[in-house]
């Protein structure tokens, strides 16, 4: 992958994830969103820790028990492990950094 926007597919029925890096201890994902959303009624609850760095659109991204908070590129967020969360919406072409890793707590 030369550049982080290239060589995206031009159908996506679903959320495109890749791994960038990947090691025992941590991986690095690019997931490309295109109108996306955690189906209804589901929620993400990770046994590890995850910061996620949105890089172009916009995405509504809803920690349980707040409100949806709207992630434009540059904005980013920690989320711990069984921080339950789930997206809520993406703009047409979002494209996100996901570091997903165990804490040494």
């Amino acid at each position: 992958m030369p550049n982080i926007f290239s060589e995206i597919p031009e159908e996506l029925p679903e959320e495109f994830l890749q791994d960038i890096i990947r090691s025992d201890s941590f991986r690095l994902e690019r997931i490309v969103s295109r109108g996306h959303a955690t189906p209804s009624g589901q929620w993400y609850d990770q046994d590890w820790d995850e910061w996620v760095l949105l890089l172009t659109g916009s995405a509504g991204l809803r920690i349980e028990g707040g409100e949806t908070v709207v992630l434009r590129p540059g904005d980013h967020v920690h989320l711990p492990a069984r921080q339950r969360h789930r997206v809520e919406w993406t703009a047409t072409e979002t494209v996100w950094l996901a570091l997903h890793y165990q804490s040494e707590d």
